[in-house]
């Protein structure tokens, strides 16, 4: 079996596991047989003392 990752990142306004899971469904609409995730990295947007927007930054592995 081959498997490749790819580099993206999905954001969310309410937490950090949404802004993930975004970034998986979105890839799944076009990656067939994802095989699995890593996190590579946390961030977030602060608007007025608040977090506004989580940022997660993701690798997505699928079988090639």
């Amino acid at each position: 079996m081959v498997v490749k990752d790819i580099e993206l990142v999905g954001t969310s306004n309410h937490n950090w596991t949404d802004a993930v899971d975004n970034a998986v469904m979105e890839a799944s609409r076009t990656i067939d047989e994802i095989l699995g995730v890593e996190m590579t990295k946390f961030t977030a947007n602060v608007d007025n003392g608040h977090m506004a927007e989580y940022i997660a930054n993701v690798k997505v592995a699928f079988k090639v």
